[in-house]
């Protein structure tokens, strides 16, 4: 049986944490009712998306993996469900501080840690000042279920990320994230840019992808943010399967066939005919190739 059935969630946080972990756990609950075993959560649900602002209390925020509680209440649910969770925190490792993802298998065991390695910095979102770029490289899990991969929101603009997990096996590939509305030009709707921009990714990579989203109006004391949900899941071709809408809280569900998506993969040529003696041009910034003996262009 090589079937996997996803989830794609999303709700509104506030500055209680136990109360947003209960709220997640309805949520994972209501996944699993609906034979989900592979449950994406959003972005920092912990807390309201505290990079609106810049102030050094909310780097208190951070807590290492093994004492996070949710990290702990999830492998919990993990264990008792027999799902997949993974779990978007802000994480403290020793005076390092990242947004990081814990993958936790089936059964409540801890695969691993992705830590997010593009940090966006711009109105509204200014998470350089709270994260560390991250230092794990990408990464893709062997779980009960498939080969996951995962990253976190800015990540998902990048087609570099999507290429890597798929060339690493990724069967699905998840974007636990937090975006919405920009501080500083309200005519800006980036949804439909967004998702289309993860559509790709599946439709390049021939992989399906989750993307979780929060909703709600958060106030920071610099700008406010609403956080435009839609929450979606693609098929394998990058069309949508699934898609929550704007403002509500959501459990969305889809089914592949593993194994077919891995033969459509190696059947489409796309990794066959890959020219990697040809790509040295993505390595630089300018798309100019510097002289490997002596640094000249």
């Amino acid at each position: 049986m090589s079937e996997i059935t996803v989830a794609a969630t999303q709700m509104a946080c506030g500055w209680d944490r136990d109360e947003n972990i209960a709220r997640a756990e309805k949520l994972v609950r209501a996944a699993a009712e609906r034979g989900a075993r592979l449950i994406l959560l959003q972005e920092l649900f912990e807390t309201p998306y505290f990079c609106k602002d810049t102030k050094p209390d909310f780097m208190h925020f951070a807590i290492p993996v093994a004492e996070n509680p949710a990290v702990r209440r999830m492998r919990e649910l993990a264990a008792e469900l027999g799902v997949i969770l993974p779990v978007s925190i802000y994480e403290r490792a020793n005076n390092a501080l990242y947004n990081s993802l814990v993958m936790v298998d089936a059964g409540g065991d801890i695969l691993g840690v992705y830590r997010k390695s593009h940090i966006p910095d711009g109105p509204g979102y200014r998470e350089k000042y709270y994260f560390n770029p991250g230092d794990t490289g990408f990464r893709v899990w062997n779980t009960r279920l498939g080969r996951i991969g995962a990253a976190i929101c800015w990540d998902q603009w990048f087609p570099e990320t999507a290429r890597i997990l798929a060339l690493k096996g990724a069967d699905v590939i998840l974007y636990p994230t937090a975006i919405g509305s920009e501080p500083h030009d309200e005519t800006i709707h980036s949804r439909d840019h967004w998702q289309r921009t993860m559509q790709g990714h599946a439709a390049a990579n021939l992989v399906p992808v989750v993307a979780s989203n929060r909703i709600g109006r958060e106030e920071g004391e610099s700008c406010a943010i609403t956080f435009y949900g839609s929450s979606f899941i693609t098929d394998a071709t990058g069309a949508k399967v699934a898609e929550a809408d704007e403002t509500s809280e959501a459990v969305l569900t889809a089914s592949f066939d593993i194994e077919a998506n891995r033969r459509q993969r190696v059947a489409w040529g796309i990794f066959r005919d890959r020219r990697v003696d040809l790509y040295r041009d993505i390595l630089s910034h300018d798309g100019e190739q510097l002289h490997p003996a002596h640094g000249l262009r």
